[in-house]
């Protein structure tokens, strides 16, 4: 008895240190050595409630990190490069090309392998020896057949040695052509969504000058000034320029849709908030050097097309080299087990080994090597051909490019000046209908110039960007470091 209170007097005033004890120490709970076994059940249960009732915020804030809080061109731009899945398909076909070419130049090391078997004769054979019938043989054998072989000349590791690095690369510049076409889809779609907020905002600026105008148009009438005819005219302008910041508004969301799509963006997500303003865009407009002419050697179309080039020589020189012997060392070790009895195989073993070296050429194949070799060739000349096409074509796209790109510029130029008169038009034709000097007719007219104007402005914005985008990519100068 006295053993044992000794023990409960121990265990009282003994403390244990565990994971949670600081917690259960900081809401007044002592724990001793009597109590641990409940104690760290209690923790591990509040720690997996803790866990769980965590887990959602951070599910919520993860799926929350993929959004843009502010949305300028560079970030939508640095979004899509890092999120389309267009180009993370490239980058994964990067990968698999490096480990195609791993696997292939992984011949040019050591082949180990083994062959084991092991067989019972159900009847042994026989062989006739001097015209006797005789059985020979064990009734039980087992074999295990180690190899090693190592190649030291053939065509398909030689050209995959001489064509690695171009394949490497055609790899990389089809991922460099995927991520300049990117950018210049969401570059213009950008744009695209941040104007048509602009015509969204004159139309609703033009709906608050024309619901003062029917107010104004009302008041007159009251005071016997005008008759219904202005007021009915301005409530028809007011109707029309509603339904058309309507019809805008819906062809917005097409374009954020489309946008997101291009960005590889959550469908599910807000509209991407940009935060580029009609100054701002209007900034970026400057007059392009016109008098640039086109490198064909900056197109990464004519890049690949290089690369294509180098390969189909290499492929020109592999069927070549047909003609040329396949060379490989080997050396064989063979444990042979026999036994006409099946629980002692494995007692004795009759052991052989060889090494050599192999030659193989093949000596005639009906013409089929002169045929493939012809046929490379006939694939570079024809290579030859898609040069002289790309090179028409990149002309070709140049050309047009700066033909568009200076008749939009000229209207962006033109189309300004038209918004500034416009608004001068109309702000005087306003005073002077509020004395009476003009007609509501004419300033109607006015209205409708200067939203008119303001609309054609910001297309003529979005054309003039647009069609810089499309010059800089004939020339070649359009880059996708973001």
């Amino acid at each position: 008895m006295v053993l044992q209170k000794r023990k409960m007097m121990l265990c009282q005033r003994k403390t244990v240190n565990f994971p949670g004890t600081i917690i259960f120490r900081s809401i007044g709970i002592r724990t001793t050595e009597c109590q641990k076994p409940f104690m760290k059940r209690a923790f591990y249960l509040l720690a997996v409630l803790v866990g769980l009732s965590i887990s959602p915020h951070l599910h919520a804030q993860q799926s929350t990190d993929s959004l843009l809080v502010s949305a300028t061109l560079e970030d939508c731009l640095r979004y899509a490069l890092a999120h389309q899945p267009t180009i993370r398909q490239s980058f994964i076909d990067e990968s698999i090309t490096d480990r195609t070419v791993k696997s292939k130049l992984a011949d040019w090391y050591p082949q180990i392998g083994l062959d084991a078997n092991l067989q019972h004769y159900l009847e042994l054979p026989t062989n006739i020896f001097a015209g006797n019938p005789t059985k020979f043989g064990v009734s039980n054998s087992s074999t295990a057949l180690f190899t090693l072989n190592q190649n030291l000349f053939t065509r398909d590791l030689l050209l995959a040695s001489k064509t690695a690095k171009e394949v490497r690369k055609q790899s990389q510049q089809t991922t460099a052509r995927n991520r300049i076409d990117l950018v210049a889809d969401v570059s213009k779609a950008y744009y695209d969504v941040l104007l048509t907020n602009e015509q969204i905002k004159v139309l609703g600026e033009d709906i608050v000058r024309l619901e003062r105008s029917l107010q104004d148009a009302n008041n007159q009438y009251a005071s016997g000034i005008v008759d219904k005819i202005d007021i009915k005219r301005a409530a028809i302008s007011l109707n029309n320029a509603k339904a058309q910041q309507k019809s805008a508004r819906e062809l917005l969301t097409a374009k954020q849709a489309y946008l997101k799509q291009l960005m590889g963006y959550p469908e599910n997500a807000p509209d991407i908030p940009l935060t580029q303003n009609a100054e701002q865009t209007a900034a970026q407009v400057s007059a392009a050097d016109t008098l640039q002419t086109t490198d064909y050697r900056n197109r990464i179309e004519y890049q690949l097309l290089q690369t294509q080039q180098s390969l189909l020589e290499a492929n020109v020189r592999y069927n070549k080299w047909s003609y040329l012997p396949t060379v490989s060392a080997f050396i064989n070790y063979s444990f042979v087990y026999q036994n006409e009895q099946f629980s002692k195989l494995y007692n004795a073993n009759y052991p052989n080994s060889f090494l050599g070296v192999k030659l193989s050429l093949p000596i005639f194949q009906g013409g089929k090597r002169v045929h493939n070799i012809r046929i490379a060739e006939f694939q570079l000349q024809r290579n030859q051909w898609d040069f002289a096409a790309l090179r028409s074509q990149i002309n070709t796209q140049y050309v047009q490019a700066m033909s568009a790109y200076k008749s939009n510029y000229y209207d962006y130029l033109t189309l300004k000046d038209n918004v500034e008169m416009a608004q001068d038009v109309y702000n005087t034709l306003q005073l002077q209908y509020k004395e009476g000097i003009k007609t509501y007719l004419d300033v109607l007219i006015a209205e409708t110039e200067l939203r008119t104007a303001q609309l054609n402005y910001y297309n003529s914005m979005y054309q003039v960007l647009s069609s810089r985008i499309d010059l800089q990519k004939a020339l070649g100068t359009l880059t996708a470091n973001y």
